[in-house]
């Protein structure tokens, strides 16, 4: 994801876009002078899981897996056909009375133009994610297509690759963001409610949300973004390592790859206490615009007429194919290609549910439910579209009509698939470099948001967290990237995601009621709509 998906775009929202809104809970002098049992249970939960790693990995493996095994097994259609009910949910909204209401009051109107609030969407899509999936993911589905529904290596296996990525990125992932940034930025703009996730469940709990059961929907919360995070920074890492690899020479490994997490947990961590936000949004700004000239290179540089033709039959097979793909699971076989695609992105997209459900709701105030939810399905999803047909498609072609063989370099590696993409194209040494550079940029502003809002998560939604608590979570997140790494490399960390989301699809289904309880008595909705009046009849003239 998106992985690091809304950067640093937090810090710099304006003051009106605040999330934080007047609170119904404990005073506000009183939260910020002690940190909560969120906070001590958090950070607690995690200490232990960091030292069962330590002290012993191998247990701490295997319970992973079992873990993992079982919950796919008897729950994996969960991951299924949650995004796909959220999808058609959100279809309903906006094609219901309740897509006229507005996030904020009736008089509120955007803070953004439409077109520098979309800009801002499209800023929060790039991240370390589309680097590490954007050639690997297409070009593995190639050589090994889903389900075995064609040839590898074939035109059709062209296709379904592409189609299973649009799946895999595309509505499915944003049903889950737009579900989140819809509740919060209801709750807060709409309501005045606290900007944490226990505070959409006051419709159903209601002043239990600052008891246990508030601070155990906010833990699970946490820790579902936690392990997103990690899960963020041991891909960044190993695809930094690839591409040094390519540029230098360099022997790459676990050793590389942990000095590479050390030193970006450094940086972002130094750069979130600091509040060098200005530096750290130079940054992403300067990525995304790297970004693009590498995706215009790509595009221009390879066979251009040929993915314009893959694109729109791939765009094409996804929308007719849209229902079957969304439900086919693992009922004849295909546990281990669920478990290392389509599930683990799913659950990815559901731990990163609320870090992005935040970003864009501090964006959309003064947006309608309609106009929100069309942006924010269509627009991303668009993008992601044209990134995995520039750089998966363009691998396809190399492998299908050119002889290539990044599907043999995928196949040994996921993260060796990029760079030898652009080994076949000019400049590769050039390119690669680029690469390189992109991927720490992403890398070091996406985990700079990322512990910042784990510091407001557990701080009672302060959004000045206390610099100890950046320095915990910053050091927290880079432990267990290394743990992980260590104990399993790219297995281990899907094995988390899949494990730490589990809990929190439950969160998801109770957030999403507490919703629905909220739209069915907003005013807005049950007001009687005004009779017209009645234009009095023109008399004709003489007759008065």
């Amino acid at each position: 994801m998106c992985a690091d998906l809304p950067g640093p775009c937090l810090h710099e929202c304006p003051p009106e876009v605040s999330i934080v809104q007047p609170q119904t809970g404990p005073p506000l002098t009183n939260r910020l002078n002690r940190l909560g049992p969120v906070f001590w249970l958090s950070v607690a939960l995690s200490a232990l899981f960091v030292l069962w790693g330590v002290l012993s990995p191998g247990s701490q493996t295997t319970a992973m897996s079992t873990a993992m095994n079982w919950i796919t097994a008897k729950f994996g259609w969960v991951y299924l056909t949650v995004p796909l009910l959220l999808l058609v949910f959100l279809v309903f909204l906006a094609f219901s009375r309740y897509g006229r209401i507005r996030l904020g009051s009736d008089t509120d109107r955007p803070e953004f133009t439409t077109h520098t609030w979309i800009a801002m969407i499209l800023c929060a899509v790039m991240g370390i994610g589309l680097v590490s999936y954007g050639v690997a993911e297409p070009i593995s589905h190639f050589t090994t297509p889903p389900h075995g529904l064609a040839e590898p290596g074939g035109d059709d296996a062209a296709v379904l690759a592409l189609q299973y990525s649009f799946y895999d990125w595309g509505l499915h992932a944003w049903a889950v963001f737009a579900v989140f940034g819809l509740a919060i930025g209801y709750s807060t703009h709409r309501k005045g409610r606290p900007g944490l996730i226990s505070s959409l469940f006051t419709p159903l709990l209601g002043r239990r949300v600052h008891g246990p059961a508030g601070k155990a929907i906010d833990v699970f919360t946490v820790f579902a973004t936690l392990f997103g995070t990690t899960t963020s920074l041991g891909l960044g890492a190993m695809q930094i390592d690839s591409g040094l690899a390519g540029v230098t020479g360099s022997a790459s490994g676990s050793t590389v790859q942990i000095a590479i997490i050390i030193v970006t947990t450094l940086l972002f961590t130094a750069s979130a206490v600091s509040g060098l936000h200005r530096g750290i949004r130079f940054l992403s700004e300067t990525s995304l615009s790297l970004a693009v000239v590498l995706f215009v290179f790509v595009a221009a540089a390879g066979s251009t007429v040929l993915l314009a033709s893959l694109f729109l039959e791939s765009v094409g097979t996804y929308i007719s194919d849209f229902v079957r793909m969304s439900t086919r699971g693992a009922a004849f076989g295909d546990l281990g290609w669920m478990q290392s695609w389509t599930y683990f992105m799913m659950a990815w997209w559901v731990a990163w549910g609320a870090f992005v459900g935040v970003f864009l709701a501090r964006i959309s105030r003064g947006r309608t439910i309609r106009e929100f939810i069309g942006v924010v399905l269509l627009v991303p999803s668009l993008a992601f579209f044209a990134w995995f047909t520039v750089f998966g498609g363009s691998a396809i072609v190399t492998d299908l009509h050119q002889g290539g063989a990044i599907g043999a370099a995928a196949a040994a590696d996921l993260n060796d698939a990029f760079p030898a993409l652009l080994a076949t194209l000019p400049l590769p040494e050039v390119t690669t470099a680029l690469l390189v550079l992109i991927a720490a940029m992403f890398f070091v502003s996406g985990a700079d948001a990322n512990t910042f809002v784990l510091g407001m998560l557990t701080s009672d939604g302060d959004q000045r967290p206390r610099r100890r608590v950046l320095v915990i979570w910053g050091a927290m997140t880079g432990l267990l990237a290394i743990i992980l790494l260590l104990s399993g490399g790219l297995a281990a960390l899907q094995q988390m995601v899949i494990v730490s989301s589990a809990p929190f699809l439950i969160v998801l289904a109770g957030l999403l009621a507490a919703f629905w309880k909220d739209l069915r008595s907003d005013p807005a909705v049950r007001a009687p709509k005004k009779e017209k009046e009645e234009e009095p009849v023109p008399v004709p003239a003489g007759r008065e």
